[in-house]
């Protein structure tokens, strides 16, 4: 299972959310009813989340855990009221007895959340960063790029490297965990309760992203690639059966993945979208990667040469050598001829696999996707 860190900046937050088992990103208000990078990219975040992905919390270097997404009616991450996904400000006393969630006059621009319950439990002995860090190095990489970020997610080697650091810091309270004062209590059923009941009556909690879609397009093209991003994650994750027979079914998917060494954050790449496929039945192992560049304008040769480049990166990084694992597109608004047949002529990798007898290959799975949204509710793709 993927795995979330929730940055928050105070223990009395921790000890609520924990409680309650409920997280809801504060985001800042919006300029001129328009959706900015911040409020995408943390939608686009949210749309992945599966229950019995873990949850963890950060807080001043140290790190707390262990909890799980849990399902309520179906899925674990929600609209905070029915119209969270509209490009407006609104007035928290009018929308006060919508809010699934409320910590005051703030909760309006809580715009979603998500469930969960300790797994098995919270202790309250954080465990310092550098201490998880030096437990299991190799397997820590998106933990490296946390900075100025609300939350991120990682992939399941990762998760594992978590739970293994915090299980093992905290093996005396795992004895008898109900006695145990190294341990938060929580009464998260009668907070998921209240919110079984408000979905009953209403399903309109449901995240939306059509709106976030509608606010940023100009007939068929969309302003923001981070829109698109979240709008191709929303559709994969939601099993749309047409963007399906595109980019294939995927069991992990992430967005703004790391795609290069550690150094200054800033200078980092990152993939705009990054996933895995599972052996069916063999879980946890890994058979296919999905690896994607996204453009909302027209594609360029420098965009194949960045694409290539995370190719190249995944090979050595997940795949070890080998490319055949790799599925990689390029979506854009538009790709003109001259780029189509730069890419039949010049995009392929030669490599070579097993020892005795060793294989050679040649990759040249990348496929041009364009995109078009439909106007109403979602982009649709098309092969080139």
């Amino acid at each position: 299972m993927a795995g979330y860190i929730f940055n928050l900046d105070n223990i009395e937050s921790l000890k609520l959310y924990i409680d309650k088992g409920v997280y809801a990103t504060k985001l800042n208000p919006l300029k001129n009813n328009y959706w900015s990078r911040q409020h995408e990219g943390t939608l686009a975040d949210y749309l992945t989340m599966k229950s019995d992905d873990s949850v963890y919390f950060f807080i001043d270097r140290k790190i707390y855990g262990i909890g799980k997404l849990i399902n309520i009616h179906s899925d674990c991450k929600f609209s905070n009221y029915p119209q969270a996904c509209f490009a407006e400000n609104f007035n928290y006393v009018e929308k006060k007895n919508e809010l699934l969630w409320d910590e005051g006059e703030l909760s309006i621009d809580q715009r979603w959340l998500c469930t969960f319950q300790p797994s098995p439990c919270f202790f309250i002995n954080g465990i310092d960063m550098d201490d998880v860090l030096a437990s299991n190095p190799s397997a820590f990489k998106m933990l490296r790029t946390f900075w100025r970020l609300s939350f991120i997610k990682f992939d399941d080697e990762e998760n594992q490297a978590f739970k293994d650091a915090i299980l093992r810091f905290n093996q005396d309270a795992l004895h008898n965990p109900k006695e145990n004062e190294n341990i938060f209590k929580s009464d998260y059923r009668s907070k998921h309760n209240e919110i079984y009941r408000k979905l009953n009556k209403n399903k309109n909690y449901i995240i939306n992203i059509s709106p976030i879609l509608i606010n940023c397009a100009d007939g068929g093209y969309l302003e923001h690639e981070m829109a698109l991003e979240a709008g191709l994650l929303h559709q994969i994750s939601y099993n749309d059966e047409e963007t399906k027979d595109i980019f294939g079914r995927w069991d992990y998917l992430s967005h703004q993945v790391v795609a290069s060494p550690f150094k200054p954050i800033d200078y980092m790449d990152k993939m705009d979208a990054f996933g895995y496929r599972y052996i069916k039945e063999f879980k946890p192992t890994r058979s296919k990667y999905l690896v994607a560049e996204i453009k909302k304008d027209e594609a360029t040769i420098n965009d194949i040469e960045q694409l290539l480049k995370y190719v190249d990166w995944v090979k050595d990084e997940y795949c070890y050598g080998d490319y055949e694992m790799i599925n990689a597109f390029l979506i854009a608004y538009h790709f003109n001829n001259e780029l189509i047949n730069y890419k039949k002529d010049s995009v392929s990798r030669k490599y070579i696999i097993n020892r005795r007898p060793a294989k050679s290959y040649e990759w040249n799975n990348l496929q041009f996707v364009k995109y078009s949204f439909d106007g109403k509710k979602k982009i649709k793709f098309q092969l080139i």
